[in-house]
């Protein structure tokens, strides 16, 4: 069994529905549930053994220690974050919790645990935590795309945040011996990803006839990194990957934000066109955000050369699946936008207006 955190948000999800429709080795699934995080999406393991949820704080101690001593896994997958950067400028309060204090409380937990193992289940135990390429600060139009030993710079709430959880990890091994896996993702897009991102909030403003706000000139350069590719990369990095190392993983696909939210809506026009002309028309630039960083890319060229993992799908590919899946489930998006989303929503945009 393995234990993974935050299993019901975007990419833990995901992960959890991958790694049970390709192993039957079962999962303790720990998540707190709050807005982001939807059970609607694991709906299809509703009965199934394989898959045991706990709703759970990972900065609770003692549950964490229960669980770990009653189920006995032979490794963590640390998704649990809160992951917005926007609401990180709005409330960071709550991401130095989960973040920071609740890596810390699962690396305390899983030390304790780890020593209570056989010498051999003490040896093949793993933490692999999963973090973002926005620690890495910015880069300039002509600059390299960030590799695993890059500076770090981190320019927002959210990201000092996910800094800070990695440089606890990296000392929990160094310090402890606790045989800690890092990973540092691109921009993750797909299936059942909370609208509150550029992509899918684009597609469901669009497909309602909202404005389609775009931050700034629209020209911030983002890799882009289809959430089935990076549940691949985090299946090799737990089976192979060498302990204290970090991979970064990444998409091969820088694309400005205007770009990206121009190909949607002309994927729109194709699958769903609207009588009212091309959903182009609801493009409306708003006053930026504090500290927009301009540009991130990553270099993946370690998980390739190391563990032979490259990325299955191209942005084009992975665009079209993600778009069709939204045009698919409207019932997961009417069933998530609740009211605290529509507030979230009014009070980031609301007060922004319309840009040059």
């Amino acid at each position: 069994m393995i234990l993974v955190t935050g299993g019901a948000g975007f990419i833990g999800a995901n992960f959890v529905l991958d790694w049970l429709a390709r192993s039957d080795e079962p999962i303790l699934n720990l998540d707190l549930l709050t807005y982001a995080g939807n059970l609607e999406t694991l709906a299809t393991l509703r009965g199934d053994a394989r898959h045991v949820f706990v709703q759970g704080d990972i900065c609770d101690r003692a549950l964490v220690e229960r669980l770990l001593a009653e189920y006995k896994p032979r490794a963590i997958v640390h998704f649990a974050a809160e992951s917005h950067v926007d609401r990180s400028i709005h409330g960071p309060a709550a991401f130095v919790r989960t973040n920071v204090e609740g890596t810390f409380t699962l690396l305390e937990a899983a030390r304790t645990y780890r020593a209570t193992l056989e010498a051999g289940m003490q040896a093949a135990f793993r933490f692999l935590h999963v973090s973002t390429d926005e620690v890495y600060g910015s880069l300039g139009p002509q600059d390299p795309p960030f590799a695993e030993t890059k500076t770090y710079e981190p320019n927002s709430p959210y990201s000092a945040s996910k800094a800070a959880s990695d440089h606890l990890v990296r000392a929990w091994h160094h310090t402890y011996g606790l045989p800690v896996l890092t990973t540092n993702c691109s921009n993750n897009y797909g299936p059942w990803q909370f609208p509150e991102k550029l992509i899918p909030l684009m597609i469901v403003n669009a497909l309602a006839s909202k404005p389609l706000p775009v931050y700034g000139d629209g020209l911030n350069v983002r890799d882009w990194l289809y959430v089935s590719d990076h549940c691949s990369a985090i299946r090799e990095v737990l089976a192979r990957g060498t302990p204290g190392e970090t991979y970064n993983v990444g998409g091969w696909n820088e694309k400005a934000n205007i770009d990206i939210v121009r190909t949607i809506c002309a994927l729109l026009d194709e699958l769903r066109p609207s009588p009212e002309g091309s959903y182009a028309r609801l493009i409306t630039h708003v006053t930026d955000r504090p500290g927009h960083d301009r540009r991130y890319a990553i270099d993946a060229r370690k998980i390739e050369r190391e563990l032979g993992w490259r990325p299955a799908e191209t942005f084009e590919t992975g665009i079209r699946k993600t778009v069709q899946w939204y045009l698919d489930n409207p019932q997961w998006i009417a069933d998530v936008q609740s009211g605290a989303y529509r507030d979230w929503v009014a009070a980031n945009y609301g007060d922004r207006g319309q840009g040059a």
